[in-house]
């Protein structure tokens, strides 16, 4: 059962953002100190990815481990209350994930996730960015 009214639980979920969420920035600020310039939510791509290098046709998304379903990670956990509405939101968000990744790809991109918790690793996180971008090793 929900501990919140429904106009407190309407109040809750707009508070939810899509663009700039914490996971986004970090991620944004690492990329800024590597020197690498990006573009934000090109919309005309499939998906609408977080990050986008054009000119390497590359995109990155930044996705939160609990709205993506990320496959064995403590923060994908389940609510509590209303299953019957929670689990196919949820399995449509992964669905939908999969479809736009082939898309991207299908166009001739090179897209990258990065989940919320593997934000706990700055210097892997770091390492992979660069082996993504192309840089290596290196800077």
């Amino acid at each position: 059962m929900d501990t919140l009214t429904p106009s407190e639980r309407s109040r809750r979920m707009a508070r939810v953002k899509s663009k700039g969420t914490r996971p986004e920035m970090v991620v944004r600020r690492l990329l800024f100190s590597l020197g690498y310039r990006y573009q934000l939510h090109d919309r005309s791509l499939p998906g609408s990815p977080d990050i986008v290098f054009k000119r390497k046709k590359k995109a990155i998304f930044v996705h939160g481990c609990f709205w993506h379903r990320h496959d064995g990670c403590a923060l994908a956990r389940l609510p509590k209350s209303r299953l019957d509405f929670w689990i196919p939101k949820l399995e449509g968000n992964r669905e939908r994930d999969a479809r736009k990744l082939l898309q991207l790809k299908s166009l001739g991109w090179d897209a990258f996730v990065i989940w919320e918790c593997e934000l706990k690793d700055l210097n892997l996180l770091e390492k992979m960015l660069n082996g993504f971008l192309g840089r290596g090793n290196t800077q």
